[in-house]
């Protein structure tokens, strides 16, 4: 049976991260859509997330975008960040968006390009420490279009050495996660592109080298929570990007589309002991949100992963386990689906009220008047988007 104490204190303890550039701008890769009161500077986009973080109570961390989010005193903005209840998390570098990463950032073939880059990374954990933020998350969306444009080993070599200086810069208490991307923007070959690459260069490099999941970036069919466990059974999961895979760059709520791939996920979190703060893994959102108001999605897409998280912690292990070890196939998917098909929503309410929070936490901020006031107050200014 199910002990409901521990899934309850389990549930307290969670906590998820959401990222600034979720409350800027953003499109389709037509359009960018603009959203009367969206922040304009990178304290707009935290005392965002504050309103996150006080309707649900777990999305205590915000994740920066360098230099989307870049100011003259990050220990100035750490400091805001606390003031409004939150404090930040991992520092996401850019080396896409200039004219010169073209053809690559660390893997160009131009060594000039490659130095350029490689200071942005080492830029981005001088920031981490002044913010006193714990990860370094890195992206790279190079790759190559055509057969014959670069040669694939020493891209690879290229990269190996700019990952080894950055992870050498790193403090005693920092780590850097290394995302992959199976495709987009490069369609022939991409430099990073499964989370097999991803862990090799992270063992190359040593035990504060970890894998970020983006779960919205995989190949159809591919089983996330496969790659889940065995990452957990090699302690090289480091972080999640959670999102929903129906963009070409993912990017929508996450749950939204594939609830029960969420819930299969969070059960070999929850099997495998990993999902309380102690362990280090980073539950953060990786989600842009182009056609609904961007703040209630966010809490709507913490709330998908705290039903998950509940469902997850609701499975009969033990009763799993018989029918796993008997071979008894249909009891032991059952077992999946009973945990699946409980309604926990009566749950999460009734931990809310316990936390002094109200039970229904979309229904709550526009309650707040807190969007009538951005729109109103955020008027003049350039808005924060890709980019900016």
């Amino acid at each position: 049976m199910t002990d409901l104490a521990a899934v309850k204190r389990a549930l307290n303890a969670q906590r998820v991260e959401t990222p600034s550039w979720a409350y800027a701008n953003s499109g389709t890769r037509f359009k960018v859509f603009a959203q009367p009161g969206v922040p304009r500077t990178p304290e707009e986009k935290i005392a965002d997330a504050a309103q996150v973080h006080r309707f649900t109570g777990i999305a205590s961390s915000v994740a920066l975008h360098i230099p989307w989010d870049k100011v003259d005193d990050y220990g100035a903005l750490s400091r805001f960040a606390t003031d409004n209840g939150v404090e930040i998390g991992a520092i996401n570098t850019n080396v896409f968006q200039d004219d010169d990463y073209k053809l690559g950032s660390v893997t160009n073939p131009d060594p000039g390009i490659r130095r350029k880059a490689t200071d942005h990374l080492l830029e981005a954990i001088d920031i981490m420490d002044q913010t006193g933020s714990r990860d370094l998350k890195l992206w790279f969306s190079d790759g190559i279009n055509y057969p014959g444009q670069d040669d694939l080993r020493n891209r690879q070599d290229r990269l190996a050495a700019a990952l080894r200086e950055t992870y050498d810069r790193l403090g005693a208490d920092q780590r850097m996660l290394l995302e992959y991307k199976f495709f987009e923007p490069a369609f022939y070959a991409t430099d990073v592109p499964d989370w097999g690459t991803s862990y090799a260069h992270c063992i190359e490099l040593g035990d504060r080298a970890t894998v970020c999941i983006d779960t919205g970036h995989h190949a159809p069919g591919t089983n996330i929570e496969f790659i889940v466990t065995f990452l957990l059974r090699q302690k090289k999961l480091g972080a999640f990007d959670f999102n929903s895979r129906f963009y070409a760059d993912d990017d929508l709520m996450v749950g939204a589309a594939d609830p029960f791939q969420l819930f299969r996920i969070m059960y070999e979190i929850v099997r495998g002991e990993a999902l309380d703060p102690s362990y280090g893994i980073a539950f953060m959102l990786d989600q842009c949100h182009n056609i609904e108001r961007k703040i209630p999605a966010i809490i709507r897409s913490v709330m998908n992963v705290q039903e998950a998280t509940a469902k997850a912690l609701l499975v009969d292990r033990d009763a799993l386990k018989r029918a796993q070890d008997s071979g008894d196939v249909l009891d032991a998917n059952a077992v999946l689906m009973d945990a699946y098909n409980t309604d926990v929503r009566p749950l999460l309410a009734s931990l809310r009220e316990d936390a002094g929070l109200d039970p229904d936490p979309v229904a709550a901020y526009r309650r707040s008047g807190y969007d009538e006031k951005i729109t109103a107050d955020r008027v003049g200014g350039t808005q924060a988007g890709w980019g900016a």
